[in-house]
């Protein structure tokens, strides 16, 4: 185990780095402020360093809001901003050196109910695709999981460098900002039909939508997963 000033005071922080990552991309990024006590807790739970771009997410912001509302990064925000990295990944009260994620790390959502998550350390044994410590995506229109092919600091550049628009090109719709940005933090978009269906497939503008909580949608694509292909995809995360 390090000390919380073993994982902080490093040298060639990541954050002045990040943040010129996320101030230079195409699409616009709220960086929320973030609660000093969360950050230092959660930062000591996943023992990384400030060096590197998790690190830096956990200890300097609240979460980031990216493209308009479309993904959110969870961090460590104040108190009733934004669900916390801690909460969506159900960590522990109080530091436990036996804790370990069971299947990788929720890292963010989109708010069709898409879950990008880190591998942990056998993502084979727990169902998913890709190699240890790469970026997956859970997608909503095929309920299964996704290798990205990235690592966490390649995808957190990926995600402002403008790809959005053409990953998720049959997924969004005329006047979807609107939409999006009046959610609440806590919300995602419900479609009818739903996105795996045939006829959302077809035309995505078409469908009906409503704001629910995020809880409800990913509890519905989980449940869906188990019914359709007999097989869980874990945690998506608690929120």
């Amino acid at each position: 185990m390090r000390e919380l000033n073993q994982l902080i005071d490093v040298e060639e922080p990541a954050w002045p780095e990040l943040r010129e990552t996320l101030g230079g991309g195409s699409v616009p990024v709220e960086v929320l402020p973030a609660d000093t006590d969360v950050a230092r807790t959660s930062l000591l739970q996943l023992q990384v360093t400030a060096r590197s771009y998790l690190g830096a997410v956990v200890l300097h912001c609240g979460g980031l809001v990216v493209d308009n509302g479309w993904v959110r990064v969870f961090g460590s925000p104040l108190e009733g901003a934004v669900p916390s990295l801690a909460q969506v990944n159900q960590f522990p009260g109080a530091f436990d050196s036996a804790w370990q994620p069971d299947a990788g790390l929720v890292v963010a959502h989109d708010v069709l109910g898409g879950v990008f998550a880190l591998n942990g350390g056998a993502p084979a044994r727990a169902g998913r695709p890709g190699a240890p410590g790469e970026i997956v995506y859970f997608a909503p229109d095929s309920l299964r999981w996704e290798a990205l092919g990235a690592g966490h600091s390649a995808w957190l550049a990926w995600l402002v460098s403008g790809a959005l628009a053409e990953f998720y090109t049959d997924l969004r719709w005329t006047g979807w900002q609107d939409e999006v940005r009046a959610l609440k933090s806590d919300q995602g978009l419900s479609l009818f039909p739903p996105l795996w269906s045939a006829e959302a497939r077809q035309d995505i503008s078409a469908t009906s939508r409503r704001a629910v909580p995020m809880a409800e949608l990913l509890g519905v694509a989980r449940d869906s997963c188990r019914e359709f292909d007999g097989a869980d995809p874990g945690l998506l995360g608690a929120v």
